[in-house]
């Protein structure tokens, strides 16, 4: 709650004192505040592109290690590249 109100704060001096209108609609602003506060979700979930960074990447991220290390312990219980 008073994070919201010191962004609103924040958000109407600098339109008031740099006389420039909001990239949104007001209306969207509002939706999409009460689409956030509603939502039970992680913080990091609640986005609808959130889901790549939080899941996709680390997925990808630990498949291609497990695959290393797999490939590793192979490489080694049959001896290739090993050094003379």
């Amino acid at each position: 709650m008073r994070t919201q109100i010191i962004q609103t704060t924040v958000f109407n001096f600098l339109s008031v004192a740099y006389n420039i209108s909001p990239f949104c609609p007001r209306e969207k602003i509002v939706e999409k505040q009460k689409f956030y506060q509603s939502n039970r979700k992680h913080k990091y979930m609640k986005g609808h592109f959130d889901k790549i960074t939080s899941m996709a990447i680390p997925t990808a991220l630990a498949a291609s290690a497990l695959f290393m290390i797999g490939r590793g312990i192979c490489n080694m219980s049959h001896g290739i590249r090993k050094k003379e």
